[in-house]
């Protein structure tokens, strides 16, 4: 990136570079030093901030703010981010690249920036973003409340026989605000694909000494007496020693109520073995719909 304009975001605390723009080849190897040092921490792309900043919408609309003309309109990924998306739901990289427009026709102030609304950011999104960034941002931003599956259909007829319209209808037909993170929506389009049909989401189940809520299954469609669940177990929660005597606690108990639980893992989820697929299918005694989409 040697020539590109990178900034540092002010704060109360000293912050290295005095808060002023710099460009890389007047620091030479200190920004890369700092953070291998995790002195600093990328924001957006080109922008980085003391390691002690925590993340906040003023911290992004700062950010931002940096990058984009004075008379532009934040759009796209950029614009969702600053709505409260998390990054995993946008697309595969960690940081959003600062996209902006001329030609909004629907824009909100957010903390003093020109931001394309959230019904505009999510339909440009559902129709141009891959299937499962797609499904899980729209499921994002029906989870905020800032948005309405009915009305972003609505919005959506307005491109018709447009670039990505076909998408869009397809996934905000099975777009729901139920998904409890990026993960989740990702696995339902998988089981989608496969042709097992819509699963249910969040579903309550009863114990004798507690209740629990499972990430999503097909409870109507029992085999056997048991029923079919699948729960994502992500890295950062399920991967110490601890965790995982937790997790088989609550699958061992599960099983007792008569559910079979399948835990899906990063690797499952996105690797290219259809590992997921075959283990519903087996359970369910339906052949999955191969290949994979995605």
């Amino acid at each position: 990136m040697f020539g590109d304009p990178v900034r540092m975001l002010p704060a109360e605390f000293p912050l290295y570079f005095c808060g002023l723009p710099f460009r890389s080849h007047q620091v030479g190897r200190k920004l890369r030093w700092l953070l291998a040092h995790g002195e600093i921490r990328p924001v957006l792309k080109g922008v980085y901030v003391d390691v002690r900043v925590p993340d906040s919408l003023e911290l992004r609309a700062d950010a931002v703010r940096l990058l984009m003309p004075s008379d532009a309109v934040a759009c796209g990924t950029t614009a969702a981010w600053l709505h409260g998306l998390d990054t995993t739901a946008l697309g595969t990289a960690e940081l959003v690249e600062a996209q902006w427009t001329r030609g909004a026709v629907d824009e909100v102030d957010v903390l003093g920036l020109r931001v394309t609304s959230p019904i505009a950011t999510a339909v440009e999104l559902v129709m141009r973003l891959p299937r499962p960034f797609a499904l899980s941002a729209v499921d994002a931003f029906l989870r905020s409340g800032k948005a309405d599956r009915w009305v972003l259909r609505a919005a959506s007829a307005a491109y018709e026989g447009r670039p990505g319209y076909r998408q869009a209808q397809a996934v905000l037909h099975f777009a729901d605000r139920r998904a409890a993170s990026p993960a989740e929506s990702w696995m339902r389009l998988r089981l989608l694909d496969a042709g097992f049909g819509r699963p249910e989401l969040q579903i309550p189940v009863t114990g004798p000494n507690r209740s629990y809520r499972l990430d999503l299954g097909y409870p109507d469609r029992p085999v056997d007496g048991r029923r079919l669940c699948l729960e994502y177990d992500s890295d950062r929660w399920h991967s110490s020693t601890r965790q995982q005597l937790r997790d088989q606690t609550r699958r061992t108990e599960l099983d007792s109520l008569g559910w079979h639980v399948i835990s899906v893992r990063r690797t499952d989820l996105c690797g290219s073995y259809p590992a997921l697929e075959l283990a519903v299918g087996g359970f369910l005694c339906q052949e999955p719909r191969l290949p994979r989409r995605w």
